[in-house]
């Protein structure tokens, strides 16, 4: 059981995240923006060193990298895309209607649960290899999720919750990613070999979310000043990750 203590500890601090929506009622928007591009910036960076550096190398040591890493890995990337598909296909454009909740903010929340319970199966399964690897993973899923709350809450109310409504059904969410931690948890003792198909397949989900959803966010913004910081912000992402190896 004390080997469940970290894991545990982890997600909960990820599920805590999902309060940070309270942030868009205390700063305003254009504040927010400049925010949360470089927290992208920084997100994309700690999502592909976390990759590279940390889950890659500790599949690559176990059972060194085969044919079916390489396609487990796609299948994470495969599966990602299929999620982000099915969040989006509902998303609607009807004029919003007082005390109406439109059907793309339903979707957002099963989206977003099913994204929080993946990403619990990844932490469990990050720490059954080592407690470096989870704490490295929890880092990175922490840094992303940061300013994808944000924009979940903005998302929420865009479609017709209230601020309490949304910041509740948004925590409530997130507490699926305790259910996957949980199970990786239960399982993983059982399988060994679970660790030898979750990471790879973290590591497709990871690669994903940087480069279809974070970096080319970034790519928005095309003045000199912005692009540099952005950089900076993303190789300090990757520096943290490589930093961590020391606690190996």
């Amino acid at each position: 059981m004390q080997s469940w203590i970290y894991p545990i500890i982890s997600v909960l601090l990820v599920s805590l995240i999902s309060f940070l929506g309270v942030l868009t009622l205390a700063i305003n928007t254009r504040s927010l923006k400049k925010i949360l591009l470089y927290l992208v910036s920084f997100s994309a960076g700690a999502l592909m060193g976390d990759v590279f550096i940390h889950l890659l190398p500790e599949v690559a040591a176990e059972t060194g990298f085969s044919l079916q890493t390489s396609m487990i890995v796609l299948l994470g990337i495969v599966i990602s895309f299929v999620m982000e598909k099915v969040i989006n296909w509902r998303h609607c454009h009807l004029p919003m209607e007082k005390g109406h909740v439109h059907s793309f903010a339903y979707m957002n929340l099963f989206g977003d649960a099913m994204h929080n319970f993946i990403d619990g199966l990844i932490i469990g399964a990050s720490y059954l290899v080592s407690v470096p690897v989870g704490i490295a993973t929890t880092l990175a899923i922490i840094f992303h999720e940061i300013p994808q709350e944000i924009g979940d809450f903005g998302v929420l109310i865009h479609g017709g919750f209230s601020r309490t409504k949304a910041l509740f059904y948004n925590f409530s969410t997130a507490l699926t990613a305790i259910l996957g931690t949980v199970l990786a948890l239960i399982i993983g003792t059982r399988v060994e070999a679970m660790t030898t198909y979750l990471i790879p397949f973290a590591a497709g989900s990871f690669i994903y979310i940087a480069g279809s959803d974070l970096i080319p966010e970034l790519h928005k913004e095309t003045g000199l000043r912005k692009g540099i910081l952005q950089s900076i912000a993303f190789m300090l992402g990757i520096g943290v990750m490589y930093l961590l190896i020391s606690l190996e």
